[in-house]
């Protein structure tokens, strides 16, 4: 199933593409074809995703604020215009240290 949400040709805000929800997690989905998938999440502060892992190589692009990312136990702090790939199969984890946005990227290819 292919789904687009984007027009081509017109730009978008990212800050403007999910809105932070109080005390909690929102997601919205805007590309999913068979190469990968683009997804917006905002995280209120506090919140956050537990360890888990994924089949597929995954970009996380912070859009706003800060989150710290755990993938194999190691930590690290991504901020506002930063980037940390999660590779494929790889414990990882999500935890706003403040309120946050992000895009997320699946590779699936």
């Amino acid at each position: 199933m292919e789904k687009q949400a984007f027009e081509p040709a017109k730009v978008y805000n990212l800050k403007e593409s999910v809105s932070i929800a109080e005390g909690g997690i929102v997601s919205k989905q805007f590309i999913k074809n068979k190469g990968g998938n683009i997804s917006f999440f905002a995280f209120d502060k506090g919140q956050g995703l537990s360890e888990h892992t994924a089949p597929f190589d995954a970009v996380v692009q912070v859009i706003e604020g800060t989150v710290e990312v755990s993938i194999d136990q190691k930590k690290n702090v991504v901020r506002e215009g930063e980037m940390i790939l999660m590779p494929a199969n790889v414990p990882h984890a999500l935890l706003a240290i403040a309120s946050f946005k992000m895009c997320l990227i699946m590779l699936k290819d």
